[in-house]
Order: structure tokens, then C-alpha cells, then sequence
């Protein structure tokens, strides 16, 4: 009688089935993240084909890629995975002004990073139609610079949430998630900095 009753009472399509022990919104995110992998992965290729296969010069002839600002801006991006952890430790401990200043200013320093790196286009000399290396240039930069306005869209509604005191101790999975994805970004800028100003 009491499972009748309980059939009764039960409205709507019953609970998904989880078969994986990783949340749905930090699986999501990591899911995606293996798919923007392989994105990378197809420009790096042509960087690849460029240069080792057909042996162009990098950068093309004539051209000068400003190691110096880009280096100083990879500073300043790492900096942020800096921050964005700060937030996410102070959102785990309670403590809202560590959120608050850490979300904040990890925001500023994703928004300095960009600023630099559109800068950094008006000046540096050269479009992506001159030359294959110059494509290449563009649509890796380009392609980060994109996921790093993706980033920063997350952040500021995390920095909205925060001031309006949505997280806690207990629930902070709006922190964690956008600050996996900013650890990506990060990470992926290392990799491109290294590949296309240093080597």
C-alpha cells in the first residue's frame, strides 16, 4: 500500500540515472575543455605544417613579434589563475571578502590581458592575409583571445553572484567551475606563448 501510494503521489519523469560519480556541471565543463583541446589542436597543426613540414620562416620574414609585452602579459594571466584560486579557497572557508577581492581582481587582470593583446594587433605590422604565418599567428592568439572573453563572461556573472552573496562553504560549485575553465585558458596561453613568440 505504502509503494502505491508513493506511485500515486509521484509526478513527472523519474531521476536521471547517474552513472558517472562527477557531477554534472564540473563534468560539463571538463568535457568541454577536451573538446576546445582539439580545436587548439587543429591550428597547432597548421603551425605545425608550416613550419617543420614546409620549414617557413617564424616568424615570416620582414616581421617582429613582441616577445617582451607578450611575456609581460603571460605574467599577468598567470597571475589570475593566482586569484581565481584565492577566490575559490575563501568561497570554500566563508570567507566573502577574499571571494569578493579575489573574483574582482581576477577579472581585471583577465580584462588587462586582453586590452594588451588587441593593443598588441593595431601595432605589430602585419595582417593575416600578408603571409601563412601570419594566419597562423592570428587564428592561434585570436582563437585564446576568444576564450579568454568567454572566461571573463563567466567571471563577471561569478563576481555578480558573489557580491550579491550567493556562495557558500557548502555550495560554491558557480567558483569552481568557471575557475577550472580559467585554469584551462591559462594553461592553453603558456603553451601558445611558448610555441609562437619563444621557440
Amino acid at each position: 500500500m505504502a509503494s502505491a501510494a508513493a506511485v500515486e503521489h509521484h509526478h513527472g519523469p523519474p531521476p536521471a540515472n547517474r552513472s558517472s560519480r562527477v557531477e554534472p556541471q564540473l563534468l560539463g565543463m571538463l568535457l568541454f575543455i577536451i573538446s576546445e583541446i582539439m580545436v587548439f589542436g587543429a591550428f597547432f597543426t597548421a603551425y605545425f605544417f608550416i613550419r617543420v613540414v614546409n620549414g617557413a620562416e617564424w616568424p615570416a620574414q620582414g616581421t617582429e613579434l613582441p616577445k617582451l609585452i607578450a611575456g609581460v602579459n603571460t605574467a599577468i594571466l598567470l597571475s589570475s589563475s593566482v586569484t581565481v584560486h584565492w577566490a575559490l579557497e575563501s568561497a570554500k572557508k566563508g570567507n566573502r571578502f577574499g571571494l569578493q577581492a579575489g573574483i574582482t581582481t581576477t577579472l581585471l587582470l583577465g580584462a588587462t590581458f586582453l586590452f594588451i593583446q588587441v593593443n598588441e594587433y593595431v601595432h605589430i605590422g602585419f595582417a593575416p592575409q600578408d603571409h601563412a604565418q601570419g594566419s597562423i599567428f592570428y587564428g592561434l592568439t585570436g582563437l585564446h583571445g576568444a576564450h579568454v572573453f568567454i572566461g571573463l563572461t563567466l567571471l563577471a556573472f561569478t563576481t555578480l553572484r558573489a557580491f550579491r552573496g550567493h556562495f557558500t562553504p557548502e555550495e560554491h560549485r558557480g567558483v569552481e567551475v568557471p575557475g577550472i575553465y580559467w585554469h584551462f585558458v591559462d594553461v592553453m596561453w603558456v603553451i601558445v606563448y611558448t610555441t609562437i613568440y619563444i621557440i
